[in-house]
């Protein structure tokens, strides 16, 4: 598909498993990156034999060490740094809301470090899966950055104020145990068997309804996300009344021209 710092793969088993590879910097992200996630998960959207969409960083030591420092421009980060006229932007915001938007159950696998922007990608993800080695951290202070958005208002919900600006006005890094503990991941597993693990997790969702888990998303998101929160719950299910007679009998009727029946559809109390 003509990736260059990330690999789609899809084994046929309703799981895509989308991989950052840069282990170079600790598979840090620059905008190439991300715009190839968003492409990839564009197409584990669009493919219906996927069910459960997998993100991770190649090898054992990152999962995601954040923003890419060398390719930071003074006003974000730059697609061609050094290009005249080049300007920068934050194209990880952008991925953070198509995660949370995507229908489909999205599973961090974190191996090694999830630290800074790759934190705040792991948090926006649905479940986590950690191995034993993983670190969770931010660094944004420490680099002159900060994340106001999903990377501070999902921290706190997930972990509390105090401990949320902990992470952010201190800076440290917890092991697996101690997120998990926070309630930070959902597991923790010997690094031999995150994937198996994680697979795991995935295989017991498909076996699950496909809407009842898009609308269960959905309205985890409903209240965090305000107006267009609530805009993705009612989109997802007017798909559902779209399935039922009554509306059949609307569109239908608009074909042909003919005034709809819907006097034979009960006014449900």
């Amino acid at each position: 598909m003509g990736y260059t710092d990330i690999r789609l793969d899809h084994s046929g088993d309703g799981i895509a498993k989308i991989t950052i590879c840069r282990p170079e910097v600790r598979n840090a992200f620059r905008p190439q990156t991300l715009i190839e996630i968003s492409d990839a998960l564009t197409r584990s959207r669009e493919d219906a034999s996927v069910g459960v969409i997998v993100l991770t960083g190649e090898g054992p030591d990152a999962f995601c060490s954040g923003g890419d420092q060398r390719v930071r421009g003074d006003t974000g980060y730059l697609t061609e740094p050094g290009a005249a006229g080049a300007v920068g932007r934050f194209h990880v915001t952008d991925l953070h809301v198509q995660i949370r938007r995507l229908p489909k159950p999205v599973v961090a696998m974190v191996a090694g470090y999830a630290i800074g922007g790759g934190h705040v990608l792991h948090l926006v993800c649905d479940l986590t899966i950690a191995a034993d080695n993983a670190r969770f951290g931010q660094v944004g202070p420490k680099v002159g950055s900060f994340d106001g958005g999903f990377g501070a208002a999902l921290l706190a919900q997930q972990v509390g104020q105090k401990r949320a600006k902990e992470f952010w006005m201190l800076c440290e890094q917890y092991d697996a145990v101690e997120a998990k503990e926070m309630g930070l991941v959902n597991a923790v597993v010997p690094l031999a068997e995150l994937e198996s693990e994680t697979v795991a997790w995935c295989r017991r969702m498909l076996t699950l309804s496909p809407m009842a888990l898009r609308l269960c998303k959905a309205s985890f998101h409903a209240a965090e996300d305000g107006i267009s929160g609530i805009q993705q719950l009612a989109h997802d299910t007017n798909l559902l009344f779209y399935a039922t007679e009554e509306a059949q009998e609307g569109r239908e009727a608009y074909k042909a021209k003919r005034t709809p029946d819907f006097e034979r559809f009960p006014r449900r109390a």
